[in-house]
Formats: structure tokens, C-alpha cells, sequence
């Protein structure tokens, strides 16, 4: 399974970004989807996540602002940041789970994308 994440980049505070996933390969469902963040010398943390049934979750710091949304038949996830704040500077990491064919749970990461948010 291969997920590739576009978007990102430089955005002063207050403005927006959009971040797209698309996870490829050969798999029998992705169940969760979903953004994680790691800012410098800090761990990794979840930003948000959408499961193939509808749910989402977010972490405290970007609810209200960041808005994540799935398209399970084209297996894409879209995460539409608002009211950008500098602490929200970050490599973002697309993550999946998916059920392979084998029926194995399997985790999957896309190669960071870079969000700086600075004036």
C-alpha cells in the first residue's frame, strides 16, 4: 500500500492550506485514514483521523479549525486547515490501516509533507 500526500508549504497566520492523501496498491479495505504532525523536537501526535464508517476524530489543539474528509471510492482523504497558527508548523504524515487481502492489519505511512506557517 502506497499513500501519497500532496499539499502543504508556507502560509502566514490566519490563512489556510489543504492537504490531500491518496492511498494506492492492493488491499482489501482502508479502515483508518488519517494525518499525524511532528514538529520539531517534539513526538509525533495525531492531527486527525476519519474511519471508512464515517467517524472522525481530532486533536484538541486543531478542533474547529481543521476539517477532515474521506472519499472511501477513490480511497482519498482531505484535511482543509483554517485559522493557521504558527504552532501548527509541522512535517504532516499521511497514515492509513488497511485490511490486506491476506486479511493482516497492516499500518502504512506517506513521506512528510512540510506546513510552515509563519509571516
Amino acid at each position: 500500500v502506497q499513500l501519497q500526500a500532496s499539499g502543504g508549504g508556507l502560509v502566514q497566520p490566519g490563512g489556510s492550506l489543504r492537504l490531500s492523501c491518496v492511498a494506492s496498491g492492493s488491499f482489501t479495505l482502508i479502515t483508518d485514514m488519517g494525518w499525524y504532525r511532528q514538529a520539531p523536537g517534539k513526538q509525533r501526535e495525531l492531527v486527525a483521523s476519519a474511519t471508512s464508517g464515517g467517524s472522525t476524530n481530532y486533536a484538541d489543539s486543531v478542533k474547529g479549525r481543521f476539517t477532515i474528509s474521506r472519499d472511501n471510492a477513490k480511497n482519498t482523504i482531505n484535511l482543509e486547515m483554517k485559522t493557521l497558527r504558527p504552532e501548527d508548523t509541522a512535517v504532516y504524515y499521511c497514515h492509513a490501516v488497511a485490511i490486506l487481502v491476506s486479511l493482516h492489519r497492516e499500518e502504512y505511512w506517506g513521506r512528510g509533507t512540510l506546513v510552515t506557517v509563519s509571516s
